[in-house]
């Protein structure tokens, strides 16, 4: 990553209650933290149903005037469903990676054949998949797929583990140390397995002024 350089925009996506809009908050807030500009929108689905949830993230090192992300743009598609990413696949770059949970959420009657999702991921140049679930299980808590996924996508993220991890701490300090830890132990889970499927840092588009730094559209779940 050259200087001057750290600029990403990320589609993060998945269903209802997995936490899409947990993980795009801990990646603004390090983002931030870092001295980056951030904008983000949130699109929530029917969570309560397990609807589609999404949320576009956008980090560059000069303010960012749009929170959306066009058609062929995302730098970066993080889902922790593999038939959301597929679904997302629209906005990806030509040279843009993918990193999903393998585990899917079967939440409508036709849901395809789970290989078939997996073998187009696979297709895919650069893509990470990841068994989110059960490494989370093992961190300790099923909830921390998510925390699992932004491990494994931590590789191609204009910010260090370490600030990654310093705000894990801080969101979740709240709920107490065992759930702090499982987090933690759930991320570097995440980045043990993308093992050497790392592509490397991405670069994307920056556009014009902001008045601040982070400035998000819509709640954090």
């Amino acid at each position: 990553m050259s200087a001057g350089g750290r600029r990403l925009d990320a589609v993060l996506a998945g269903v209802g209650g997995q936490g899409v809009l947990s993980l795009g908050a801990v990646i603004a807030g390090a983002a931030a933290t870092a001295g980056l500009w951030v904008k983000q929108s949130e699109v929530h689905g029917m969570s309560q149903r397990g609807g589609a949830v999404e949320a576009y993230l956008r980090i560059a090192e000069r303010p960012v005037r749009s929170d959306l992300i066009g058609r062929g743009a995302a730098d970066l598609i993080v889902s922790l469903e593999p038939v959301e990413a597929l679904r997302h696949l629209e906005l990806l770059r030509p040279d843009g990676v993918v990193v999903s949970a393998t585990e899917p959420v079967r939440n409508v009657p036709d849901y395809p054949d789970l290989e078939v999702v997996l073998e187009r991921l696979r297709s895919l140049p650069g893509t990470v998949l990841v068994d989110a679930g059960r490494l989370a299980r093992e961190a300790g808590s099923a909830k921390a797929a998510n925390a699992v996924l932004l491990g494994a996508a931590a590789h191609l993220l204009p910010v260090p583990p370490e600030a990654i991890e310093a705000e894990l701490r801080r969101a979740f300090a709240a709920k107490g140390e065992r759930v702090v830890e499982a987090n933690l132990e759930a991320f570097r889970a995440g980045r043990a397995a993308a093992g050497a499927a790392a592509p490397g840092p991405v670069k994307g588009p920056v556009e014009g002024p902001v008045e601040r730094p982070v400035e998000r559209l819509g709640g954090v779940s």
